[in-house]
């Protein structure tokens, strides 16, 4: 049976992408003043100069303005101001600093589920951010346990639940990303509740899933409906 539930932080239990999608859009907004390329070059060039950089810098606000700043010395072939590159670091500072706005319902979803299990939050980025995050989110209290993670793959999650002394099949993630929340733990034996957001960075939308995954996870719509997708979770985990 189900004995543990991980929960993804950004655009599962509060607002994120959007804050990204804002810097995004002013990004594009400065490389514009110096080349006509289209808006979709511009983004395509970006989302290339993040996975190139994903190793280097990780996840979060911090790695993406360092990226904002390399793609708009790239396109403008140098032509970019001092002026404008600081502009971008403001964005990058904007991002940083934006409120924590939780998913409606999602406290009480989350808190519902710890009445039968343990509950253990499970996010990836930069630990200032992510831990400034938790912190104002008020939910602390609710996890028996918080992991901040440089990357959430099959060799995160197998020592997450080696640390608890945990089999994958004793465990369900919660999380609006396939390719990071669900197919990880799918892949070790694991369960997944995914709950789409209405926007998800690029990255995160490529995923290995197929039909042959389907009995192993749920997706759910709102975080009202968390609890009793875990319960269904549960009762083919113990069949």
């Amino acid at each position: 049976m189900l004995k543990l539930i991980g929960f993804d932080g950004d655009d599962t239990l509060w607002h994120s992408e959007g804050y990204y999608r804002q810097a995004s859009a002013r990004f594009t907004e400065l490389v514009g003043r110096y080349v006509d390329v289209g808006d979709s070059h511009v983004q395509a060039t970006m989302l290339a100069t993040e996975r190139r950089n994903l190793k280097l810098f990780g996840y979060g606000a911090k790695g993406m303005t360092l990226s904002m700043v390399e793609t708009a010395i790239a396109i403008t072939e140098g032509r970019i101001s001092a002026a404008d590159i600081h502009a971008l670091v403001e964005v990058g500072k904007t991002v940083l600093q934006h409120p924590v706005e939780l998913l409606p319902g999602v406290r009480e979803a989350v808190a519902a589920v710890a009445e039968h299990h343990e509950v253990v939050l499970i996010t990836k980025g930069d630990l200032f951010h992510q831990e400034k995050k938790v912190a104002q989110s008020g939910m602390a209290d609710l996890f028996h346990r918080i992991e901040i993670v440089s990357e959430k793959d099959t060799a995160t999650y197998h020592r997450v639940l080696g640390e608890f002394s945990l089999e994958p099949a004793q465990f369900a993630m919660v999380g609006n990303s396939l390719r990071s929340d669900i197919e990880p733990v799918i892949r070790l034996g694991g369960w997944g509740v995914h709950m789409p957001y209405h926007v998800t960075w690029e990255h995160e939308m490529e995923n290995g899933l197929g039909e042959a995954d389907a009995p192993r996870m749920l997706t759910v719509e709102m975080p009202s409906a968390i609890p009793a997708a875990i319960a269904q979770l549960a009762e083919r985990a113990g069949a």
